[in-house]
């Protein structure tokens, strides 16, 4: 089985996500969900919307789940080390 989310080209689209499971803790973690916070993630895809959170949603079966696109790069503050890094190895960076 290949990767859960195809990582992205130059077209693809960032995804902030919310569920009720804990990735890391799942028999099979997603490299392709980046944790912002506990249950708050990042991921990038060339799939659509409705077709990342389906799969999301039949991978981790959780009780609470959001999939949003973003319009832009994300500003944030305090999130897991290593979320800015990711972003920038995919020429995004936060917003001033």
């Amino acid at each position: 089985m290949g990767p859960f989310l195809p990582m992205a080209a130059a077209s693809a689209t960032l995804y902030l996500v919310y569920l009720d499971v804990d990735v890391a803790a799942h028999p099979e973690p997603s490299p392709d969900l980046v944790e912002l916070a506990p249950g708050l993630y990042l991921t990038e895809s060339n799939r659509t919307r409705s077709q990342v959170y389906h799969a999301i949603k039949w991978r981790y079966a959780p009780r609470q789940l959001l999939v949003a696109p973003l319009a832009g790069d994300p500003k944030f503050k305090g999130m897991a080390p290593g979320v800015l890094k990711w972003l920038r190895q995919r020429g995004m960076e936060p917003a001033p």
